[in-house]
């Protein structure tokens, strides 16, 4: 049984990434222990890019916020999924301060080693996940992650419309159901 940390990236409750991250939490569950972490739920700061968690002990950061909640919880995770709306072609901002605060050695502790993307745009473009597509892959590269699968939604805007946006919720439902 692995650990999956979902990082729901919408600050808007009840919308369609966190439908989107709730029908693959409730497929990964089957084999797994899954937990989601909603950005509303945490306040963290960008990344100052000061370096000091490369010489402090522990590696730890000096900025004291919400980070030191979600940093054991990372740090105990076999897999992380990615959720987020898009916004300017970019994932939200929220996801994107987490992330960033994972420049840190801190993370060469980490046990994940899996991962998976949840997208949804409320643009119906070819091309509107693209650029956040690159900067994954690239992340992936780098850090020598396997990545399982994606959902990419697009069209959805309005709270629900994923709902009735095709077999979406049922292929993010397949795909953590896959995670054994």
């Amino acid at each position: 049984m692995s650990n999956i940390v979902i990082l729901n990236g919408s600050m808007r409750r009840g919308g369609n990434t966190e439908l989107l991250a709730e029908a693959f939490a409730r497929g990964a569950g089957l084999h797994n222990h899954v937990e989601i972490l909603s950005v509303a739920d945490y306040q963290v700061n960008p990344c100052l890019g000061c370096n000091a968690c490369f010489q402090r002990p522990g590696n730890s950061c000096v900025q004291q916020d919400d980070m030191q909640r979600i940093y054991p919880k990372l740090r105990d995770a076999d897999m992380l999924v990615l959720a987020s709306p898009v916004y300017f072609y970019g994932i939200s901002a929220q996801l994107k301060a987490v992330i960033d605060r994972l420049h840190t050695p801190m993370r060469d502790s980490f046990r994940i080693r899996r991962t998976g993307l949840l997208l949804v745009g409320a643009a119906t473009l070819p091309e509107l996940f693209d650029a956040i597509l690159m900067e994954y892959q690239l992340t992936c590269n780098y850090f020598q992650l396997q990545h399982v699968g994606q959902v990419l939604v697009r069209g959805v805007r309005e709270k629900g419309d994923i709902i009735r946006a095709g077999d979406t919720l049922q292929q993010a439902y397949d795909l953590g159901a896959s995670m054994i």
